[in-house]
């Protein structure tokens, strides 16, 4: 039967096909009558599936060199989706004509209805690139700045970025994003340059103008990678050259100094230049892209000249002497057209005018003789003029094939991850030599990228992603064999007899009745089954080989290896069964590894392994992953460093069921939402009010849907945003109403707080904190909850020994403990900025007066000691003292931070105020218990007074409300200004 179909039996038999030609072919035979292509599809010869299998791809996924792990990151709306469709069309899943249409890795409803992306979608692709094979894991994320948390979550699996960018809109917020994480996260990025086709049509720029906005553009760009590379060397070499003695100094070096710097580093690679290769000019929505590598090969031939001359040439202030055949310098000089508009933007530019503009059809053949491509009737015949243009342009300038060689050409390969990044991926904040000597070791599993069985599993979730358990690969139906089909159809003969037997007999079986009934409860509850939505791990694997039934630790964000060796090594258990079944304090639970899944857009394809450096899923995961985690076969992996964040949600609603005896399903369907979505937060406030946080209107929408249709499935009442508020205290007015001034009164006395059983006494008053301070706080807010996170261990120890011996207790101080230099120069920057701040405003205290900070030990508010009391320095957590208030150091300090946690005007985080301790005295009780029990009553009476002192002291110092403000950028074109 195949003789009827030459180009079948031509092209099956040729092997080593590349891929775009067997798109091609696809192409081709979609203009087949629909008979010839269900022939084909009954011969088992159905071309529309998918270009290769999945044992292929995990054939491809044993070798690294051959693996590429790539994000298109973007602006919303500049045409990510659509790039997206072209590579996904190139492996033949889609059609080639559906790309930009079809947006197949939008697979929600509400994707698809308002046009944006709302989640990051992975999908694995193969190319043959120079008669190498390659497996392409690519990742599409959103460009809505609601979901940059998806952005985040893609960013981290990856090695390179694709920063595609509107060529008529330009650098937007989001571009601006997009190269800030893809810099910060040590990505290899790669531009873009999209929809050229709007310079053409809409704009109708000529070709040279076309090249003076595109060579604008491309510097524009480089100039936020710039400014990013500038800043961060600035930061680097302020940090390394900060201390108490010197900051003064680093921060008057001039310009001079800097620009040495700066010189002095390399930074060749960082930029930009369509001559080094990782520029494409594109027009996605019609399916054609270039670098000037295809055009320097194309006319090294023509023109006579070295394809090494024409990539350095082919773009900036050159021209084609026609005289001399000479290339030469200047073009802009004498007014001559430079060789990529003569020899590229022109031909486009003709192509367009010829097609688009006056629509010549009887032109077309010529033009794809020219181009030696081959276009189908259908084409030439068909009536709009956009559809041919696609036809030759895709064909002619293929954008698939010049994107994924650029990806395969300059995005680096995942054994080639640099040390500066895997030290930041494993220690985060805290310096690498501070880790352990069994965690240091693993840097090397990291640069080998070894998939051997010795080699250490190491397996990073960036997020938990929903989907239907239907659609899950174990719960479809499977294509049936032809024995299979033949037992089928007797069985069905069998019973159509046999329903036709009872239809003729006079009386029925009584438990027929039943029998169907209680078929169909069974059908109902199947079917509410496979409704039940599955939560899927999104992750990547760095070293080692996972199994299906290997058992791997599976570490929580706050895990520290340093106490899961100390807890291994002192016998204990060290990882629980499930979330739930976790001790406070530890962090790790122990899994078997049931299922793994090959990421394919809307598809899961199931496979058994997974080597080192592959983009994957997991799943069953459920009961041991919050929203991020590490797997490993060693507890002495650290846990990895947060995800970037690039949008806070700030959007507040509180939640409630419409129907009370809801409330269990709505708060099970909101901890799946709160599983699911990496931005949205979710929490239940003292007075038991849900509350839902979100990046902004568009998250909120999606979050609510979610719950309603998938999580929860019950109907909820939603509240109006509740606006945020913080309580702060303003100094005394210095003038009236009618602007007089106000003569200085008495001193305020402070009252005196008792406890209940009258054994402790106190002075507190309140006021306010100069603004250059709260704004130091609040910068530094990560820096104070590392500090006391990190001394907390230490507390704990000596706090243990102090009620045995006082006297031997020595003092811990940040010199002593284990803190890197990067951190301990942290610590003494921030103490003298603090310093210089308080000295400023004129306030005459030291640091060591300070007792605590609060909410939470980070937040802008400064309890301060002005007592005989020696507290327990913040800065260096001194023991050693004999005095008896020692045991009630942290009931004081845990007294402030309620205080400050809520308020007394509406129950709100205080901000910006100084609750300064005057006076505390202890009375011993002769005829009260000894031991712990008094000190525990004590220590609890003495919380809730202090709280209570707090409160009232700032009542009586001019309470404020502080509301908030949402301060934004508008970015507008330069044209629109003023109108």
């Amino acid at each position: 039967m195949l003789k009827n179909f030459p180009l079948m039996t031509t092209k099956l038999k040729s092997i080593p096909m590349d891929s775009f030609e067997l798109a091609s072919m696809l192409h081709k035979t979609r203009a087949m009558p629909i008979e010839q292509r269900y022939t084909l599809v009954v011969l088992g010869l159905n071309l529309f599936s998918k270009l290769v299998n999945a044992e292929k791809l995990c054939e491809l996924q044993q070798d690294p060199c051959r693996i590429r792990n790539i994000c298109i990151l973007a602006h919303v709306d500049h045409g990510k989706t659509t790039l997206a469709d072209s590579l996904v069309a190139s492996n033949g899943i889609i059609s080639n004509k559906l790309a930009g249409k079809l947006r197949y890795l939008d697979s929600r409803p509400d994707e698809q209805l308002r046009g944006i992306t709302m989640k990051s979608s992975s999908i694995s692709l193969y190319h043959i690139y120079n008669t190498t094979e390659f497996v392409i894991n690519l990742i599409d994320s959103p460009g809505h700045v609601d979901f940059a948390s998806e952005v985040s979550t893609a960013v981290r699996l990856c090695d390179g970025a694709v920063i595609v960018v509107d060529v008529v809109e330009g650098i937007c917020p989001q571009t601006r994003s997009a190269l800030s994480i893809s810099y910060v996260e040590g990505l290899k990025p790669v531009l873009i340059l999209n929809k050229i086709d709007r310079l053409i049509t809409e704009i109708k720029l000529s070709p040279l103008d076309a090249y003076l906005h595109l060579t604008q553009l491309l510097e524009q760009v480089n100039a936020v990678m710039g400014e990013l590379f500038a800043s961060d060397i600035m930061e680097r070499e302020e940090k390394e050259h900060t201390n108490v003695s010197t900051t003064e100094n680093v921060m008057e070096r001039n310009l001079a100094d800097w620009q040495s710097v700066l010189d002095d580093i390399d930074d060749s690679n960082l930029y930009f230049s369509p001559e080094q290769g990782n520029v494409l000019f594109t027009s996605a929505v019609d399916g054609w892209g270039f670098s000037i590598k295809e055009f320097a090969q194309f006319f090294s031939t023509k023109l006579g000249f070295s394809e090494k001359v024409l990539l350095k040439t082919l773009w900036g202030d050159y021209y084609l002497n026609s005289k001399t055949k000479r290339i030469l310098k200047g073009a802009q000089e004498k007014a001559k057209k430079p060789l990529f508009v003569q020899l590229i933007l022109d031909n486009l530019w003709s192509l367009y005018e010829t097609i688009v503009v006056r629509k010549d059809k009887d032109k077309i053949p010529s033009i794809a003789e020219k181009l030696n491509i081959k276009l189908t009737t259908r084409d030439l015949r068909h009536t709009d003029p956009k559809a041919q243009l696609q036809a030759v342009c895709s064909q002619w300038l293929p954008l698939a094939r010049a994107c994924i060689n650029m990806i395969c050409e300059k995005v680096p390969a995942p054994h080639s991850l640099s040390s500066e990044k895997i030290e930041r991926l494993i220690s985060g904040n805290a310096g690498f030599s501070t880790l352990p000597a069994e965690t240091q070791q693993l840097k090397e599993a990291f640069l080998a990228c070894n998939s051997s069985a010795e080699a250490p599993v190491i397996v990073f979730i960036s997020k938990m992603f929903p989907t239907e358990r239907e659609s899950l690969p174990e719960n479809k139906m499977k294509p049936l064999t032809a024995e299979e089909l033949a037992q089928r159809k007797a069985a069905a003969r069998q019973k159509h007899a046999e329903m036709l037997q009872r239809e003729r007999s006079e009386e029925r079986p009584n438990g027929e009745c039943i029998d169907n009934s209680d078929k169909k409860s069974e059908e109902e509850s199947a079917t509410d089954d496979d409704i039940a939505t599955s939560l899927i791990a999104f992750a990547r694997i760095y070293s080692g080989t996972l199994k299906v039934g290997s058992e791997v630790y599976v570490l929580g964000p706050k895990h520290n290896p340093v106490k899961a060796l100390e807890y291994q090594k002192a016998g204990e258990d060290i990882a629980a069964t499930t979330l739930k079944d976790l001790q406070p304090g530890r962090h790790i639970t122990k899994v078997t590894i049931e299922k793994l899944y090959l990421l394919m857009g809307r598809e899961l394809e199931p496979i058994t392994k997974i080597p080192a450096g592959n983009v994957f899923g997991i799943g069953c995961l459920e009961e041991h992953v919050l929203k991020t985690a590490t797997l490993s076969t060693t507890i002495a992996c650290p846990s990895f460093s947060e995800l970037t964040s690039l949008a806070v949600p700030i959007l507040r609603v509180a939640l409630e069921p419409k129907h009370p005896n809801d409330l269990q399903k709505l708060i099970n369907g909101l901890k799946l939402l709160n599983q699911a979505d990496a931005c949205a937060i979710v929490h239940i406030q003292e007075t038991g009010e849900i509350i839902l946080n979100t990046a902004g209107e568009v998250h909120l929408e999606r979050c609510l849907e979610d719950l309603t249709l998938r999580y929860a499935k019950v109907e909820i009442n939603v509240s109006e945003p509740i606006v945020p508020f913080r309580e702060t205290v303003v100094p005394p007015p210095k003038v009236d109403m009618v602007n007089e001034a106000i003569e200085k009164k008495a001193e305020e006395v402070n009252l005196e707080t008792w406890t209940v059983n009258r054994q402790c006494c106190f002075e507190i008053d309140a006021k306010p904190l100069p603004e250059s301070v709260t704004k130091l706080l609040e910068k530094h807010a990560d820096l104070l909850k590392w500090m006391d996170q990190h001394f907390s261990k230490f507390t704990k120890e000596k706090e243990d020994s102090l009620l045995e011996d006082c006297s031997d207790l020595n003092e811990l101080s940040i010199q002593d403990s284990t803190v890197s230099d990067k951190q301990q120069k942290a610590i003494e920057s921030f103490k003298n900025d603090l310093t210089i701040a308080f000295k400023e405003a004129g306030w005459k205290i030291s640091l060591e007066m300070i007792w605590s900070f609060g909410p939470r030990k980070c937040g802008p508010n400064i309890l301060l000691n002005e007592t005989d009391y020696k507290h327990r320095n913040f800065w260096e957590r001194q023991f050693k003292s004999t005095d008896p208030r020692l045991l009630y150091d942290s009931s004081m300090v845990n007294g402030f931070q309620l205080a400050t946690l809520a308020g007394p005007l509406c129950e709100e985080p205080t901000m910006g105020v100084c609750f300064v301790v005057k006076k505390w005295q202890i009375f011993e009780d002769a005829n009260s218990e000894s031991g712990n029990l008094s000190q525990g009553h004590l220590g609890g009476h003495l919380m809730s007074a202090c709280k209570e002192a707090c409160r009232k002291a700032f009542n009586l110092r001019r309470p404020r409300l502080v509301t908030p403000m949402y301060s934004c950028n508008v970015l507008v074109n330069s044209d629109v200004l003023g109108e």
